[in-house]
């Protein structure tokens, strides 16, 4: 069972809130405006056991610390800009790869990561 706690609830809306994939600092930062004195291993500890609890999917990147959304998001993917490194969700998928599988292989799920230039750091660019 579950244990609500300020904590926790601070972390939900701080995921919330975000609408895109967090690191767990990123978290730590947005939570702190709800609990002061919040600390990275109380962020750390709670997102471990709401991943445990299935309200958390972990984003996975390769080389990248793990990120937090809620598990709840459905199918989708992931863009990753490459300046700010900040991940946001891609809601469209290309659909069934299994024809670029090896013959005789199932493909069973994917994942897909998108790169480049966010908006911000494209307008930023722009502007320069």
């Amino acid at each position: 069972m579950e244990r609500s706690t300020r904590q926790r609830h601070a972390i939900r809306q701080a995921l919330n809130a975000a609408g895109r994939p967090l690191l767990a600092p990123e978290v730590l930062e947005a939570a702190r405006t709800q609990v002061e004195g919040l600390g990275l291993a109380t962020v750390y500890r709670n997102l471990k056991q709401m991943v445990e609890d299935e309200e958390l999917s972990l984003v996975l990147l390769p080389g990248e610390n793990p990120r937090y959304e809620a598990a709840d998001r459905g199918h989708h993917h992931h863009f990753q800009c490459t300046v700010c490194q900040r991940v946001f969700d891609v809601h469209a998928c290309p659909g069934d790869l299994a024809r670029l599988a090896p013959v005789g292989f199932t493909v069973e799920s994917h994942e897909l990561t998108l790169y480049g230039r966010c908006a911000d750091c494209a307008a930023s660019r722009a502007a320069a």
